[in-house]
């Protein structure tokens, strides 16, 4: 009969108490899990030492802590070489056996070793000897269509059978070719000779009504090209540095008319949206006042939105303050922001006054203006320095004796004729100023600036 120690040992049960008296216990029964993980905490933990790489640890011990293996064993898990199939069937015999190559002429006989079953076949990569086609010609076709007076038929069989030999590389041809016996040619001479035949051949075999494709070589292309080659090749550093400088100054005009043409684009979106404020304002003095202010905001004409301030719209629901509209908006500039006040100031106008509707209305109305008088007013005194800049630039290369001296007062050197300070007011905005800029130098740039911001800031009452 089984014992109390031989349940106990079945079970992994033990204890002090339970082997004393050899009787099995509630206590050993509930607290057996307990017992089975105190042991396996108690199994030592192996750490990797400092420096050691994890590699070179996992080949010290496994998952279970085993010793590494020996000799390589086959696990069925990872990859592994698939076996060899065999089959039933006989092997194929193999023969050394000899074989000669078609693209060779001389005969030569060589051996190699090949199935028997493909004895007497051809030599398999004779089909990679790909030959150009060179045409031929007979005696009557060449006295009576390739005749040449530069060429005797001696040198032109020497010309067709380099040509065969070397597979049209002429570079090759013009070495070989015999310049003591015949008269001496270029690489350009040999391809237009050779060529003019082919075409010549070409059109007199072809079938009436076949569309031809026939080769057509430009010798004074290929010369001109090569003179060009070598002139560049043979060019001193001082004439590349050159070369880069007008690229580099090629550039440089590139940007400055790019420049010029936005400088205009802006000046003439500045006097559209100056005319358009003045129309609009004349059709709404002109027009009957009539209590419709819903139906007046529809049929107000669109202005551009380069015409001074554009103030938002407060269209939301909720309760908001009339005093907001009069707030300027952030795409204002500091500068602009300043020279507004300044302007305000001297016009004797509160900077924040009474809002009521009607004096919003007119105080954005005259801020709007009054920021459209100071933008047009600055591109006014820029185009007006850069005239003056060509001026004296004109009356130096004048002085120098390149050119001749101004027919027209305030005529560009182009042979256009700019605008002056009387016409610009009175003429139309058609008429804008086409200036070429020149590179400007820091003190110059300071000084523009500085004379464009007086300039805006002198009179604001007045339109330029």
């Amino acid at each position: 009969m089984a014992t109390g120690a031989d349940v106990r040992d079945i079970l992994e049960l033990g204890g002090v108490e339970s082997e004393n008296t050899g009787t099995i216990n509630k206590k050993d029964i509930i607290n057996s899990d307990k017992k089975k993980s105190k042991k396996s905490s108690e199994t030592l933990t192996f750490k990797r030492p400092e420096g050691m790489h994890r590699e070179v640890y996992a080949l010290l011990y496994s998952d279970k802590k085993d010793a590494p293996p020996l000799l390589p064993s086959d696990t069925t898990q990872g990859y592994r070489t698939v076996k060899a199939k065999l089959g039933s069937k006989k092997v194929r015999p193999w023969k050394w056996m000899p074989f000669t190559n078609p693209a060779r002429k001389d005969g030569a006989m060589f051996y190699h070793w090949r199935r028997a079953a493909e004895e007497g076949k051809d030599y398999p990569f004779a089909r990679f000897n790909k030959t150009v086609q060179v045409p031929v010609y007979s005696e009557q076709e060449y006295q009576m269509y390739l005749h040449d007076d530069a060429w005797t038929k001696a040198e032109t069989d020497h010309l067709f059978d380099l040509a065969r030999r070397f597979d049209l590389r002429f570079v090759v041809i013009h070495d070989r070719y015999d310049h003591q016996q015949f008269k001496k040619r270029s690489v350009e001479d040999l391809k237009e000779r050779y060529y003019h035949i082919c075409a010549k051949l070409a059109n007199i075999r072809a079938a009436p009504g076949t569309d031809l494709k026939i080769p057509v070589f430009d010798a004074g292309h290929e010369r001109r090209r090569k003179e060009q080659l070598e002139r560049l090749y043979n060019r001193t550093p001082e004439q590349v540095a050159e070369e880069e400088y007008l690229i580099q100054e090629l550039r440089k005009i590139e940007t400055r008319k790019k420049e010029r043409e936005k400088r205009t684009q802006d000046l003439q979106k500045l006097i559209t949206a100056a005319d358009t404020t003045t129309e609009q304002r004349r059709a709404e003095r002109k027009a009957p006042k009539k209590k419709l202010p819903q139906k007046k905001e529809t049929e107000k004409p669109a202005v551009p939105e380069t015409a001074g301030i554009k103030f938002p719209d407060f269209k939301s629901a909720g309760v908001t303050l009339r005093s907001q509209r009069m707030k300027l908006p952030s795409s204002v500039g500091q500068k602009k922001i300043k020279a507004l006040e300044q302007m305000l100031m001297e016009l004797g106008v509160d900077l924040n006054p009474m809002p009521t509707e009607e004096i919003v209305q007119m105080f954005n109305e005259l801020r709007s203006d009054l920021v459209l008088l100071y933008e047009l007013k600055q591109a006014f005194a820029n185009c007006e320095y850069e005239l003056q800049m060509l001026r004296h630039r004109y009356e130096a290369l004048a002085k120098a004796g390149s050119i001749g001296p101004l027919s027209v007062e305030g005529a560009h050197p182009d042979g256009q004729t700019g605008l002056g300070i009387e016409e610009g007011k009175g003429d139309t905005k058609d008429q804008i100023i086409d200036v070429v800029g020149a590179p400007l130098t820091p003190n110059s740039v300071r000084r523009k600036v500085g004379g464009a911001e007086q300039g805006a800031l002198r009179s604001p009452t007045q339109m330029p």
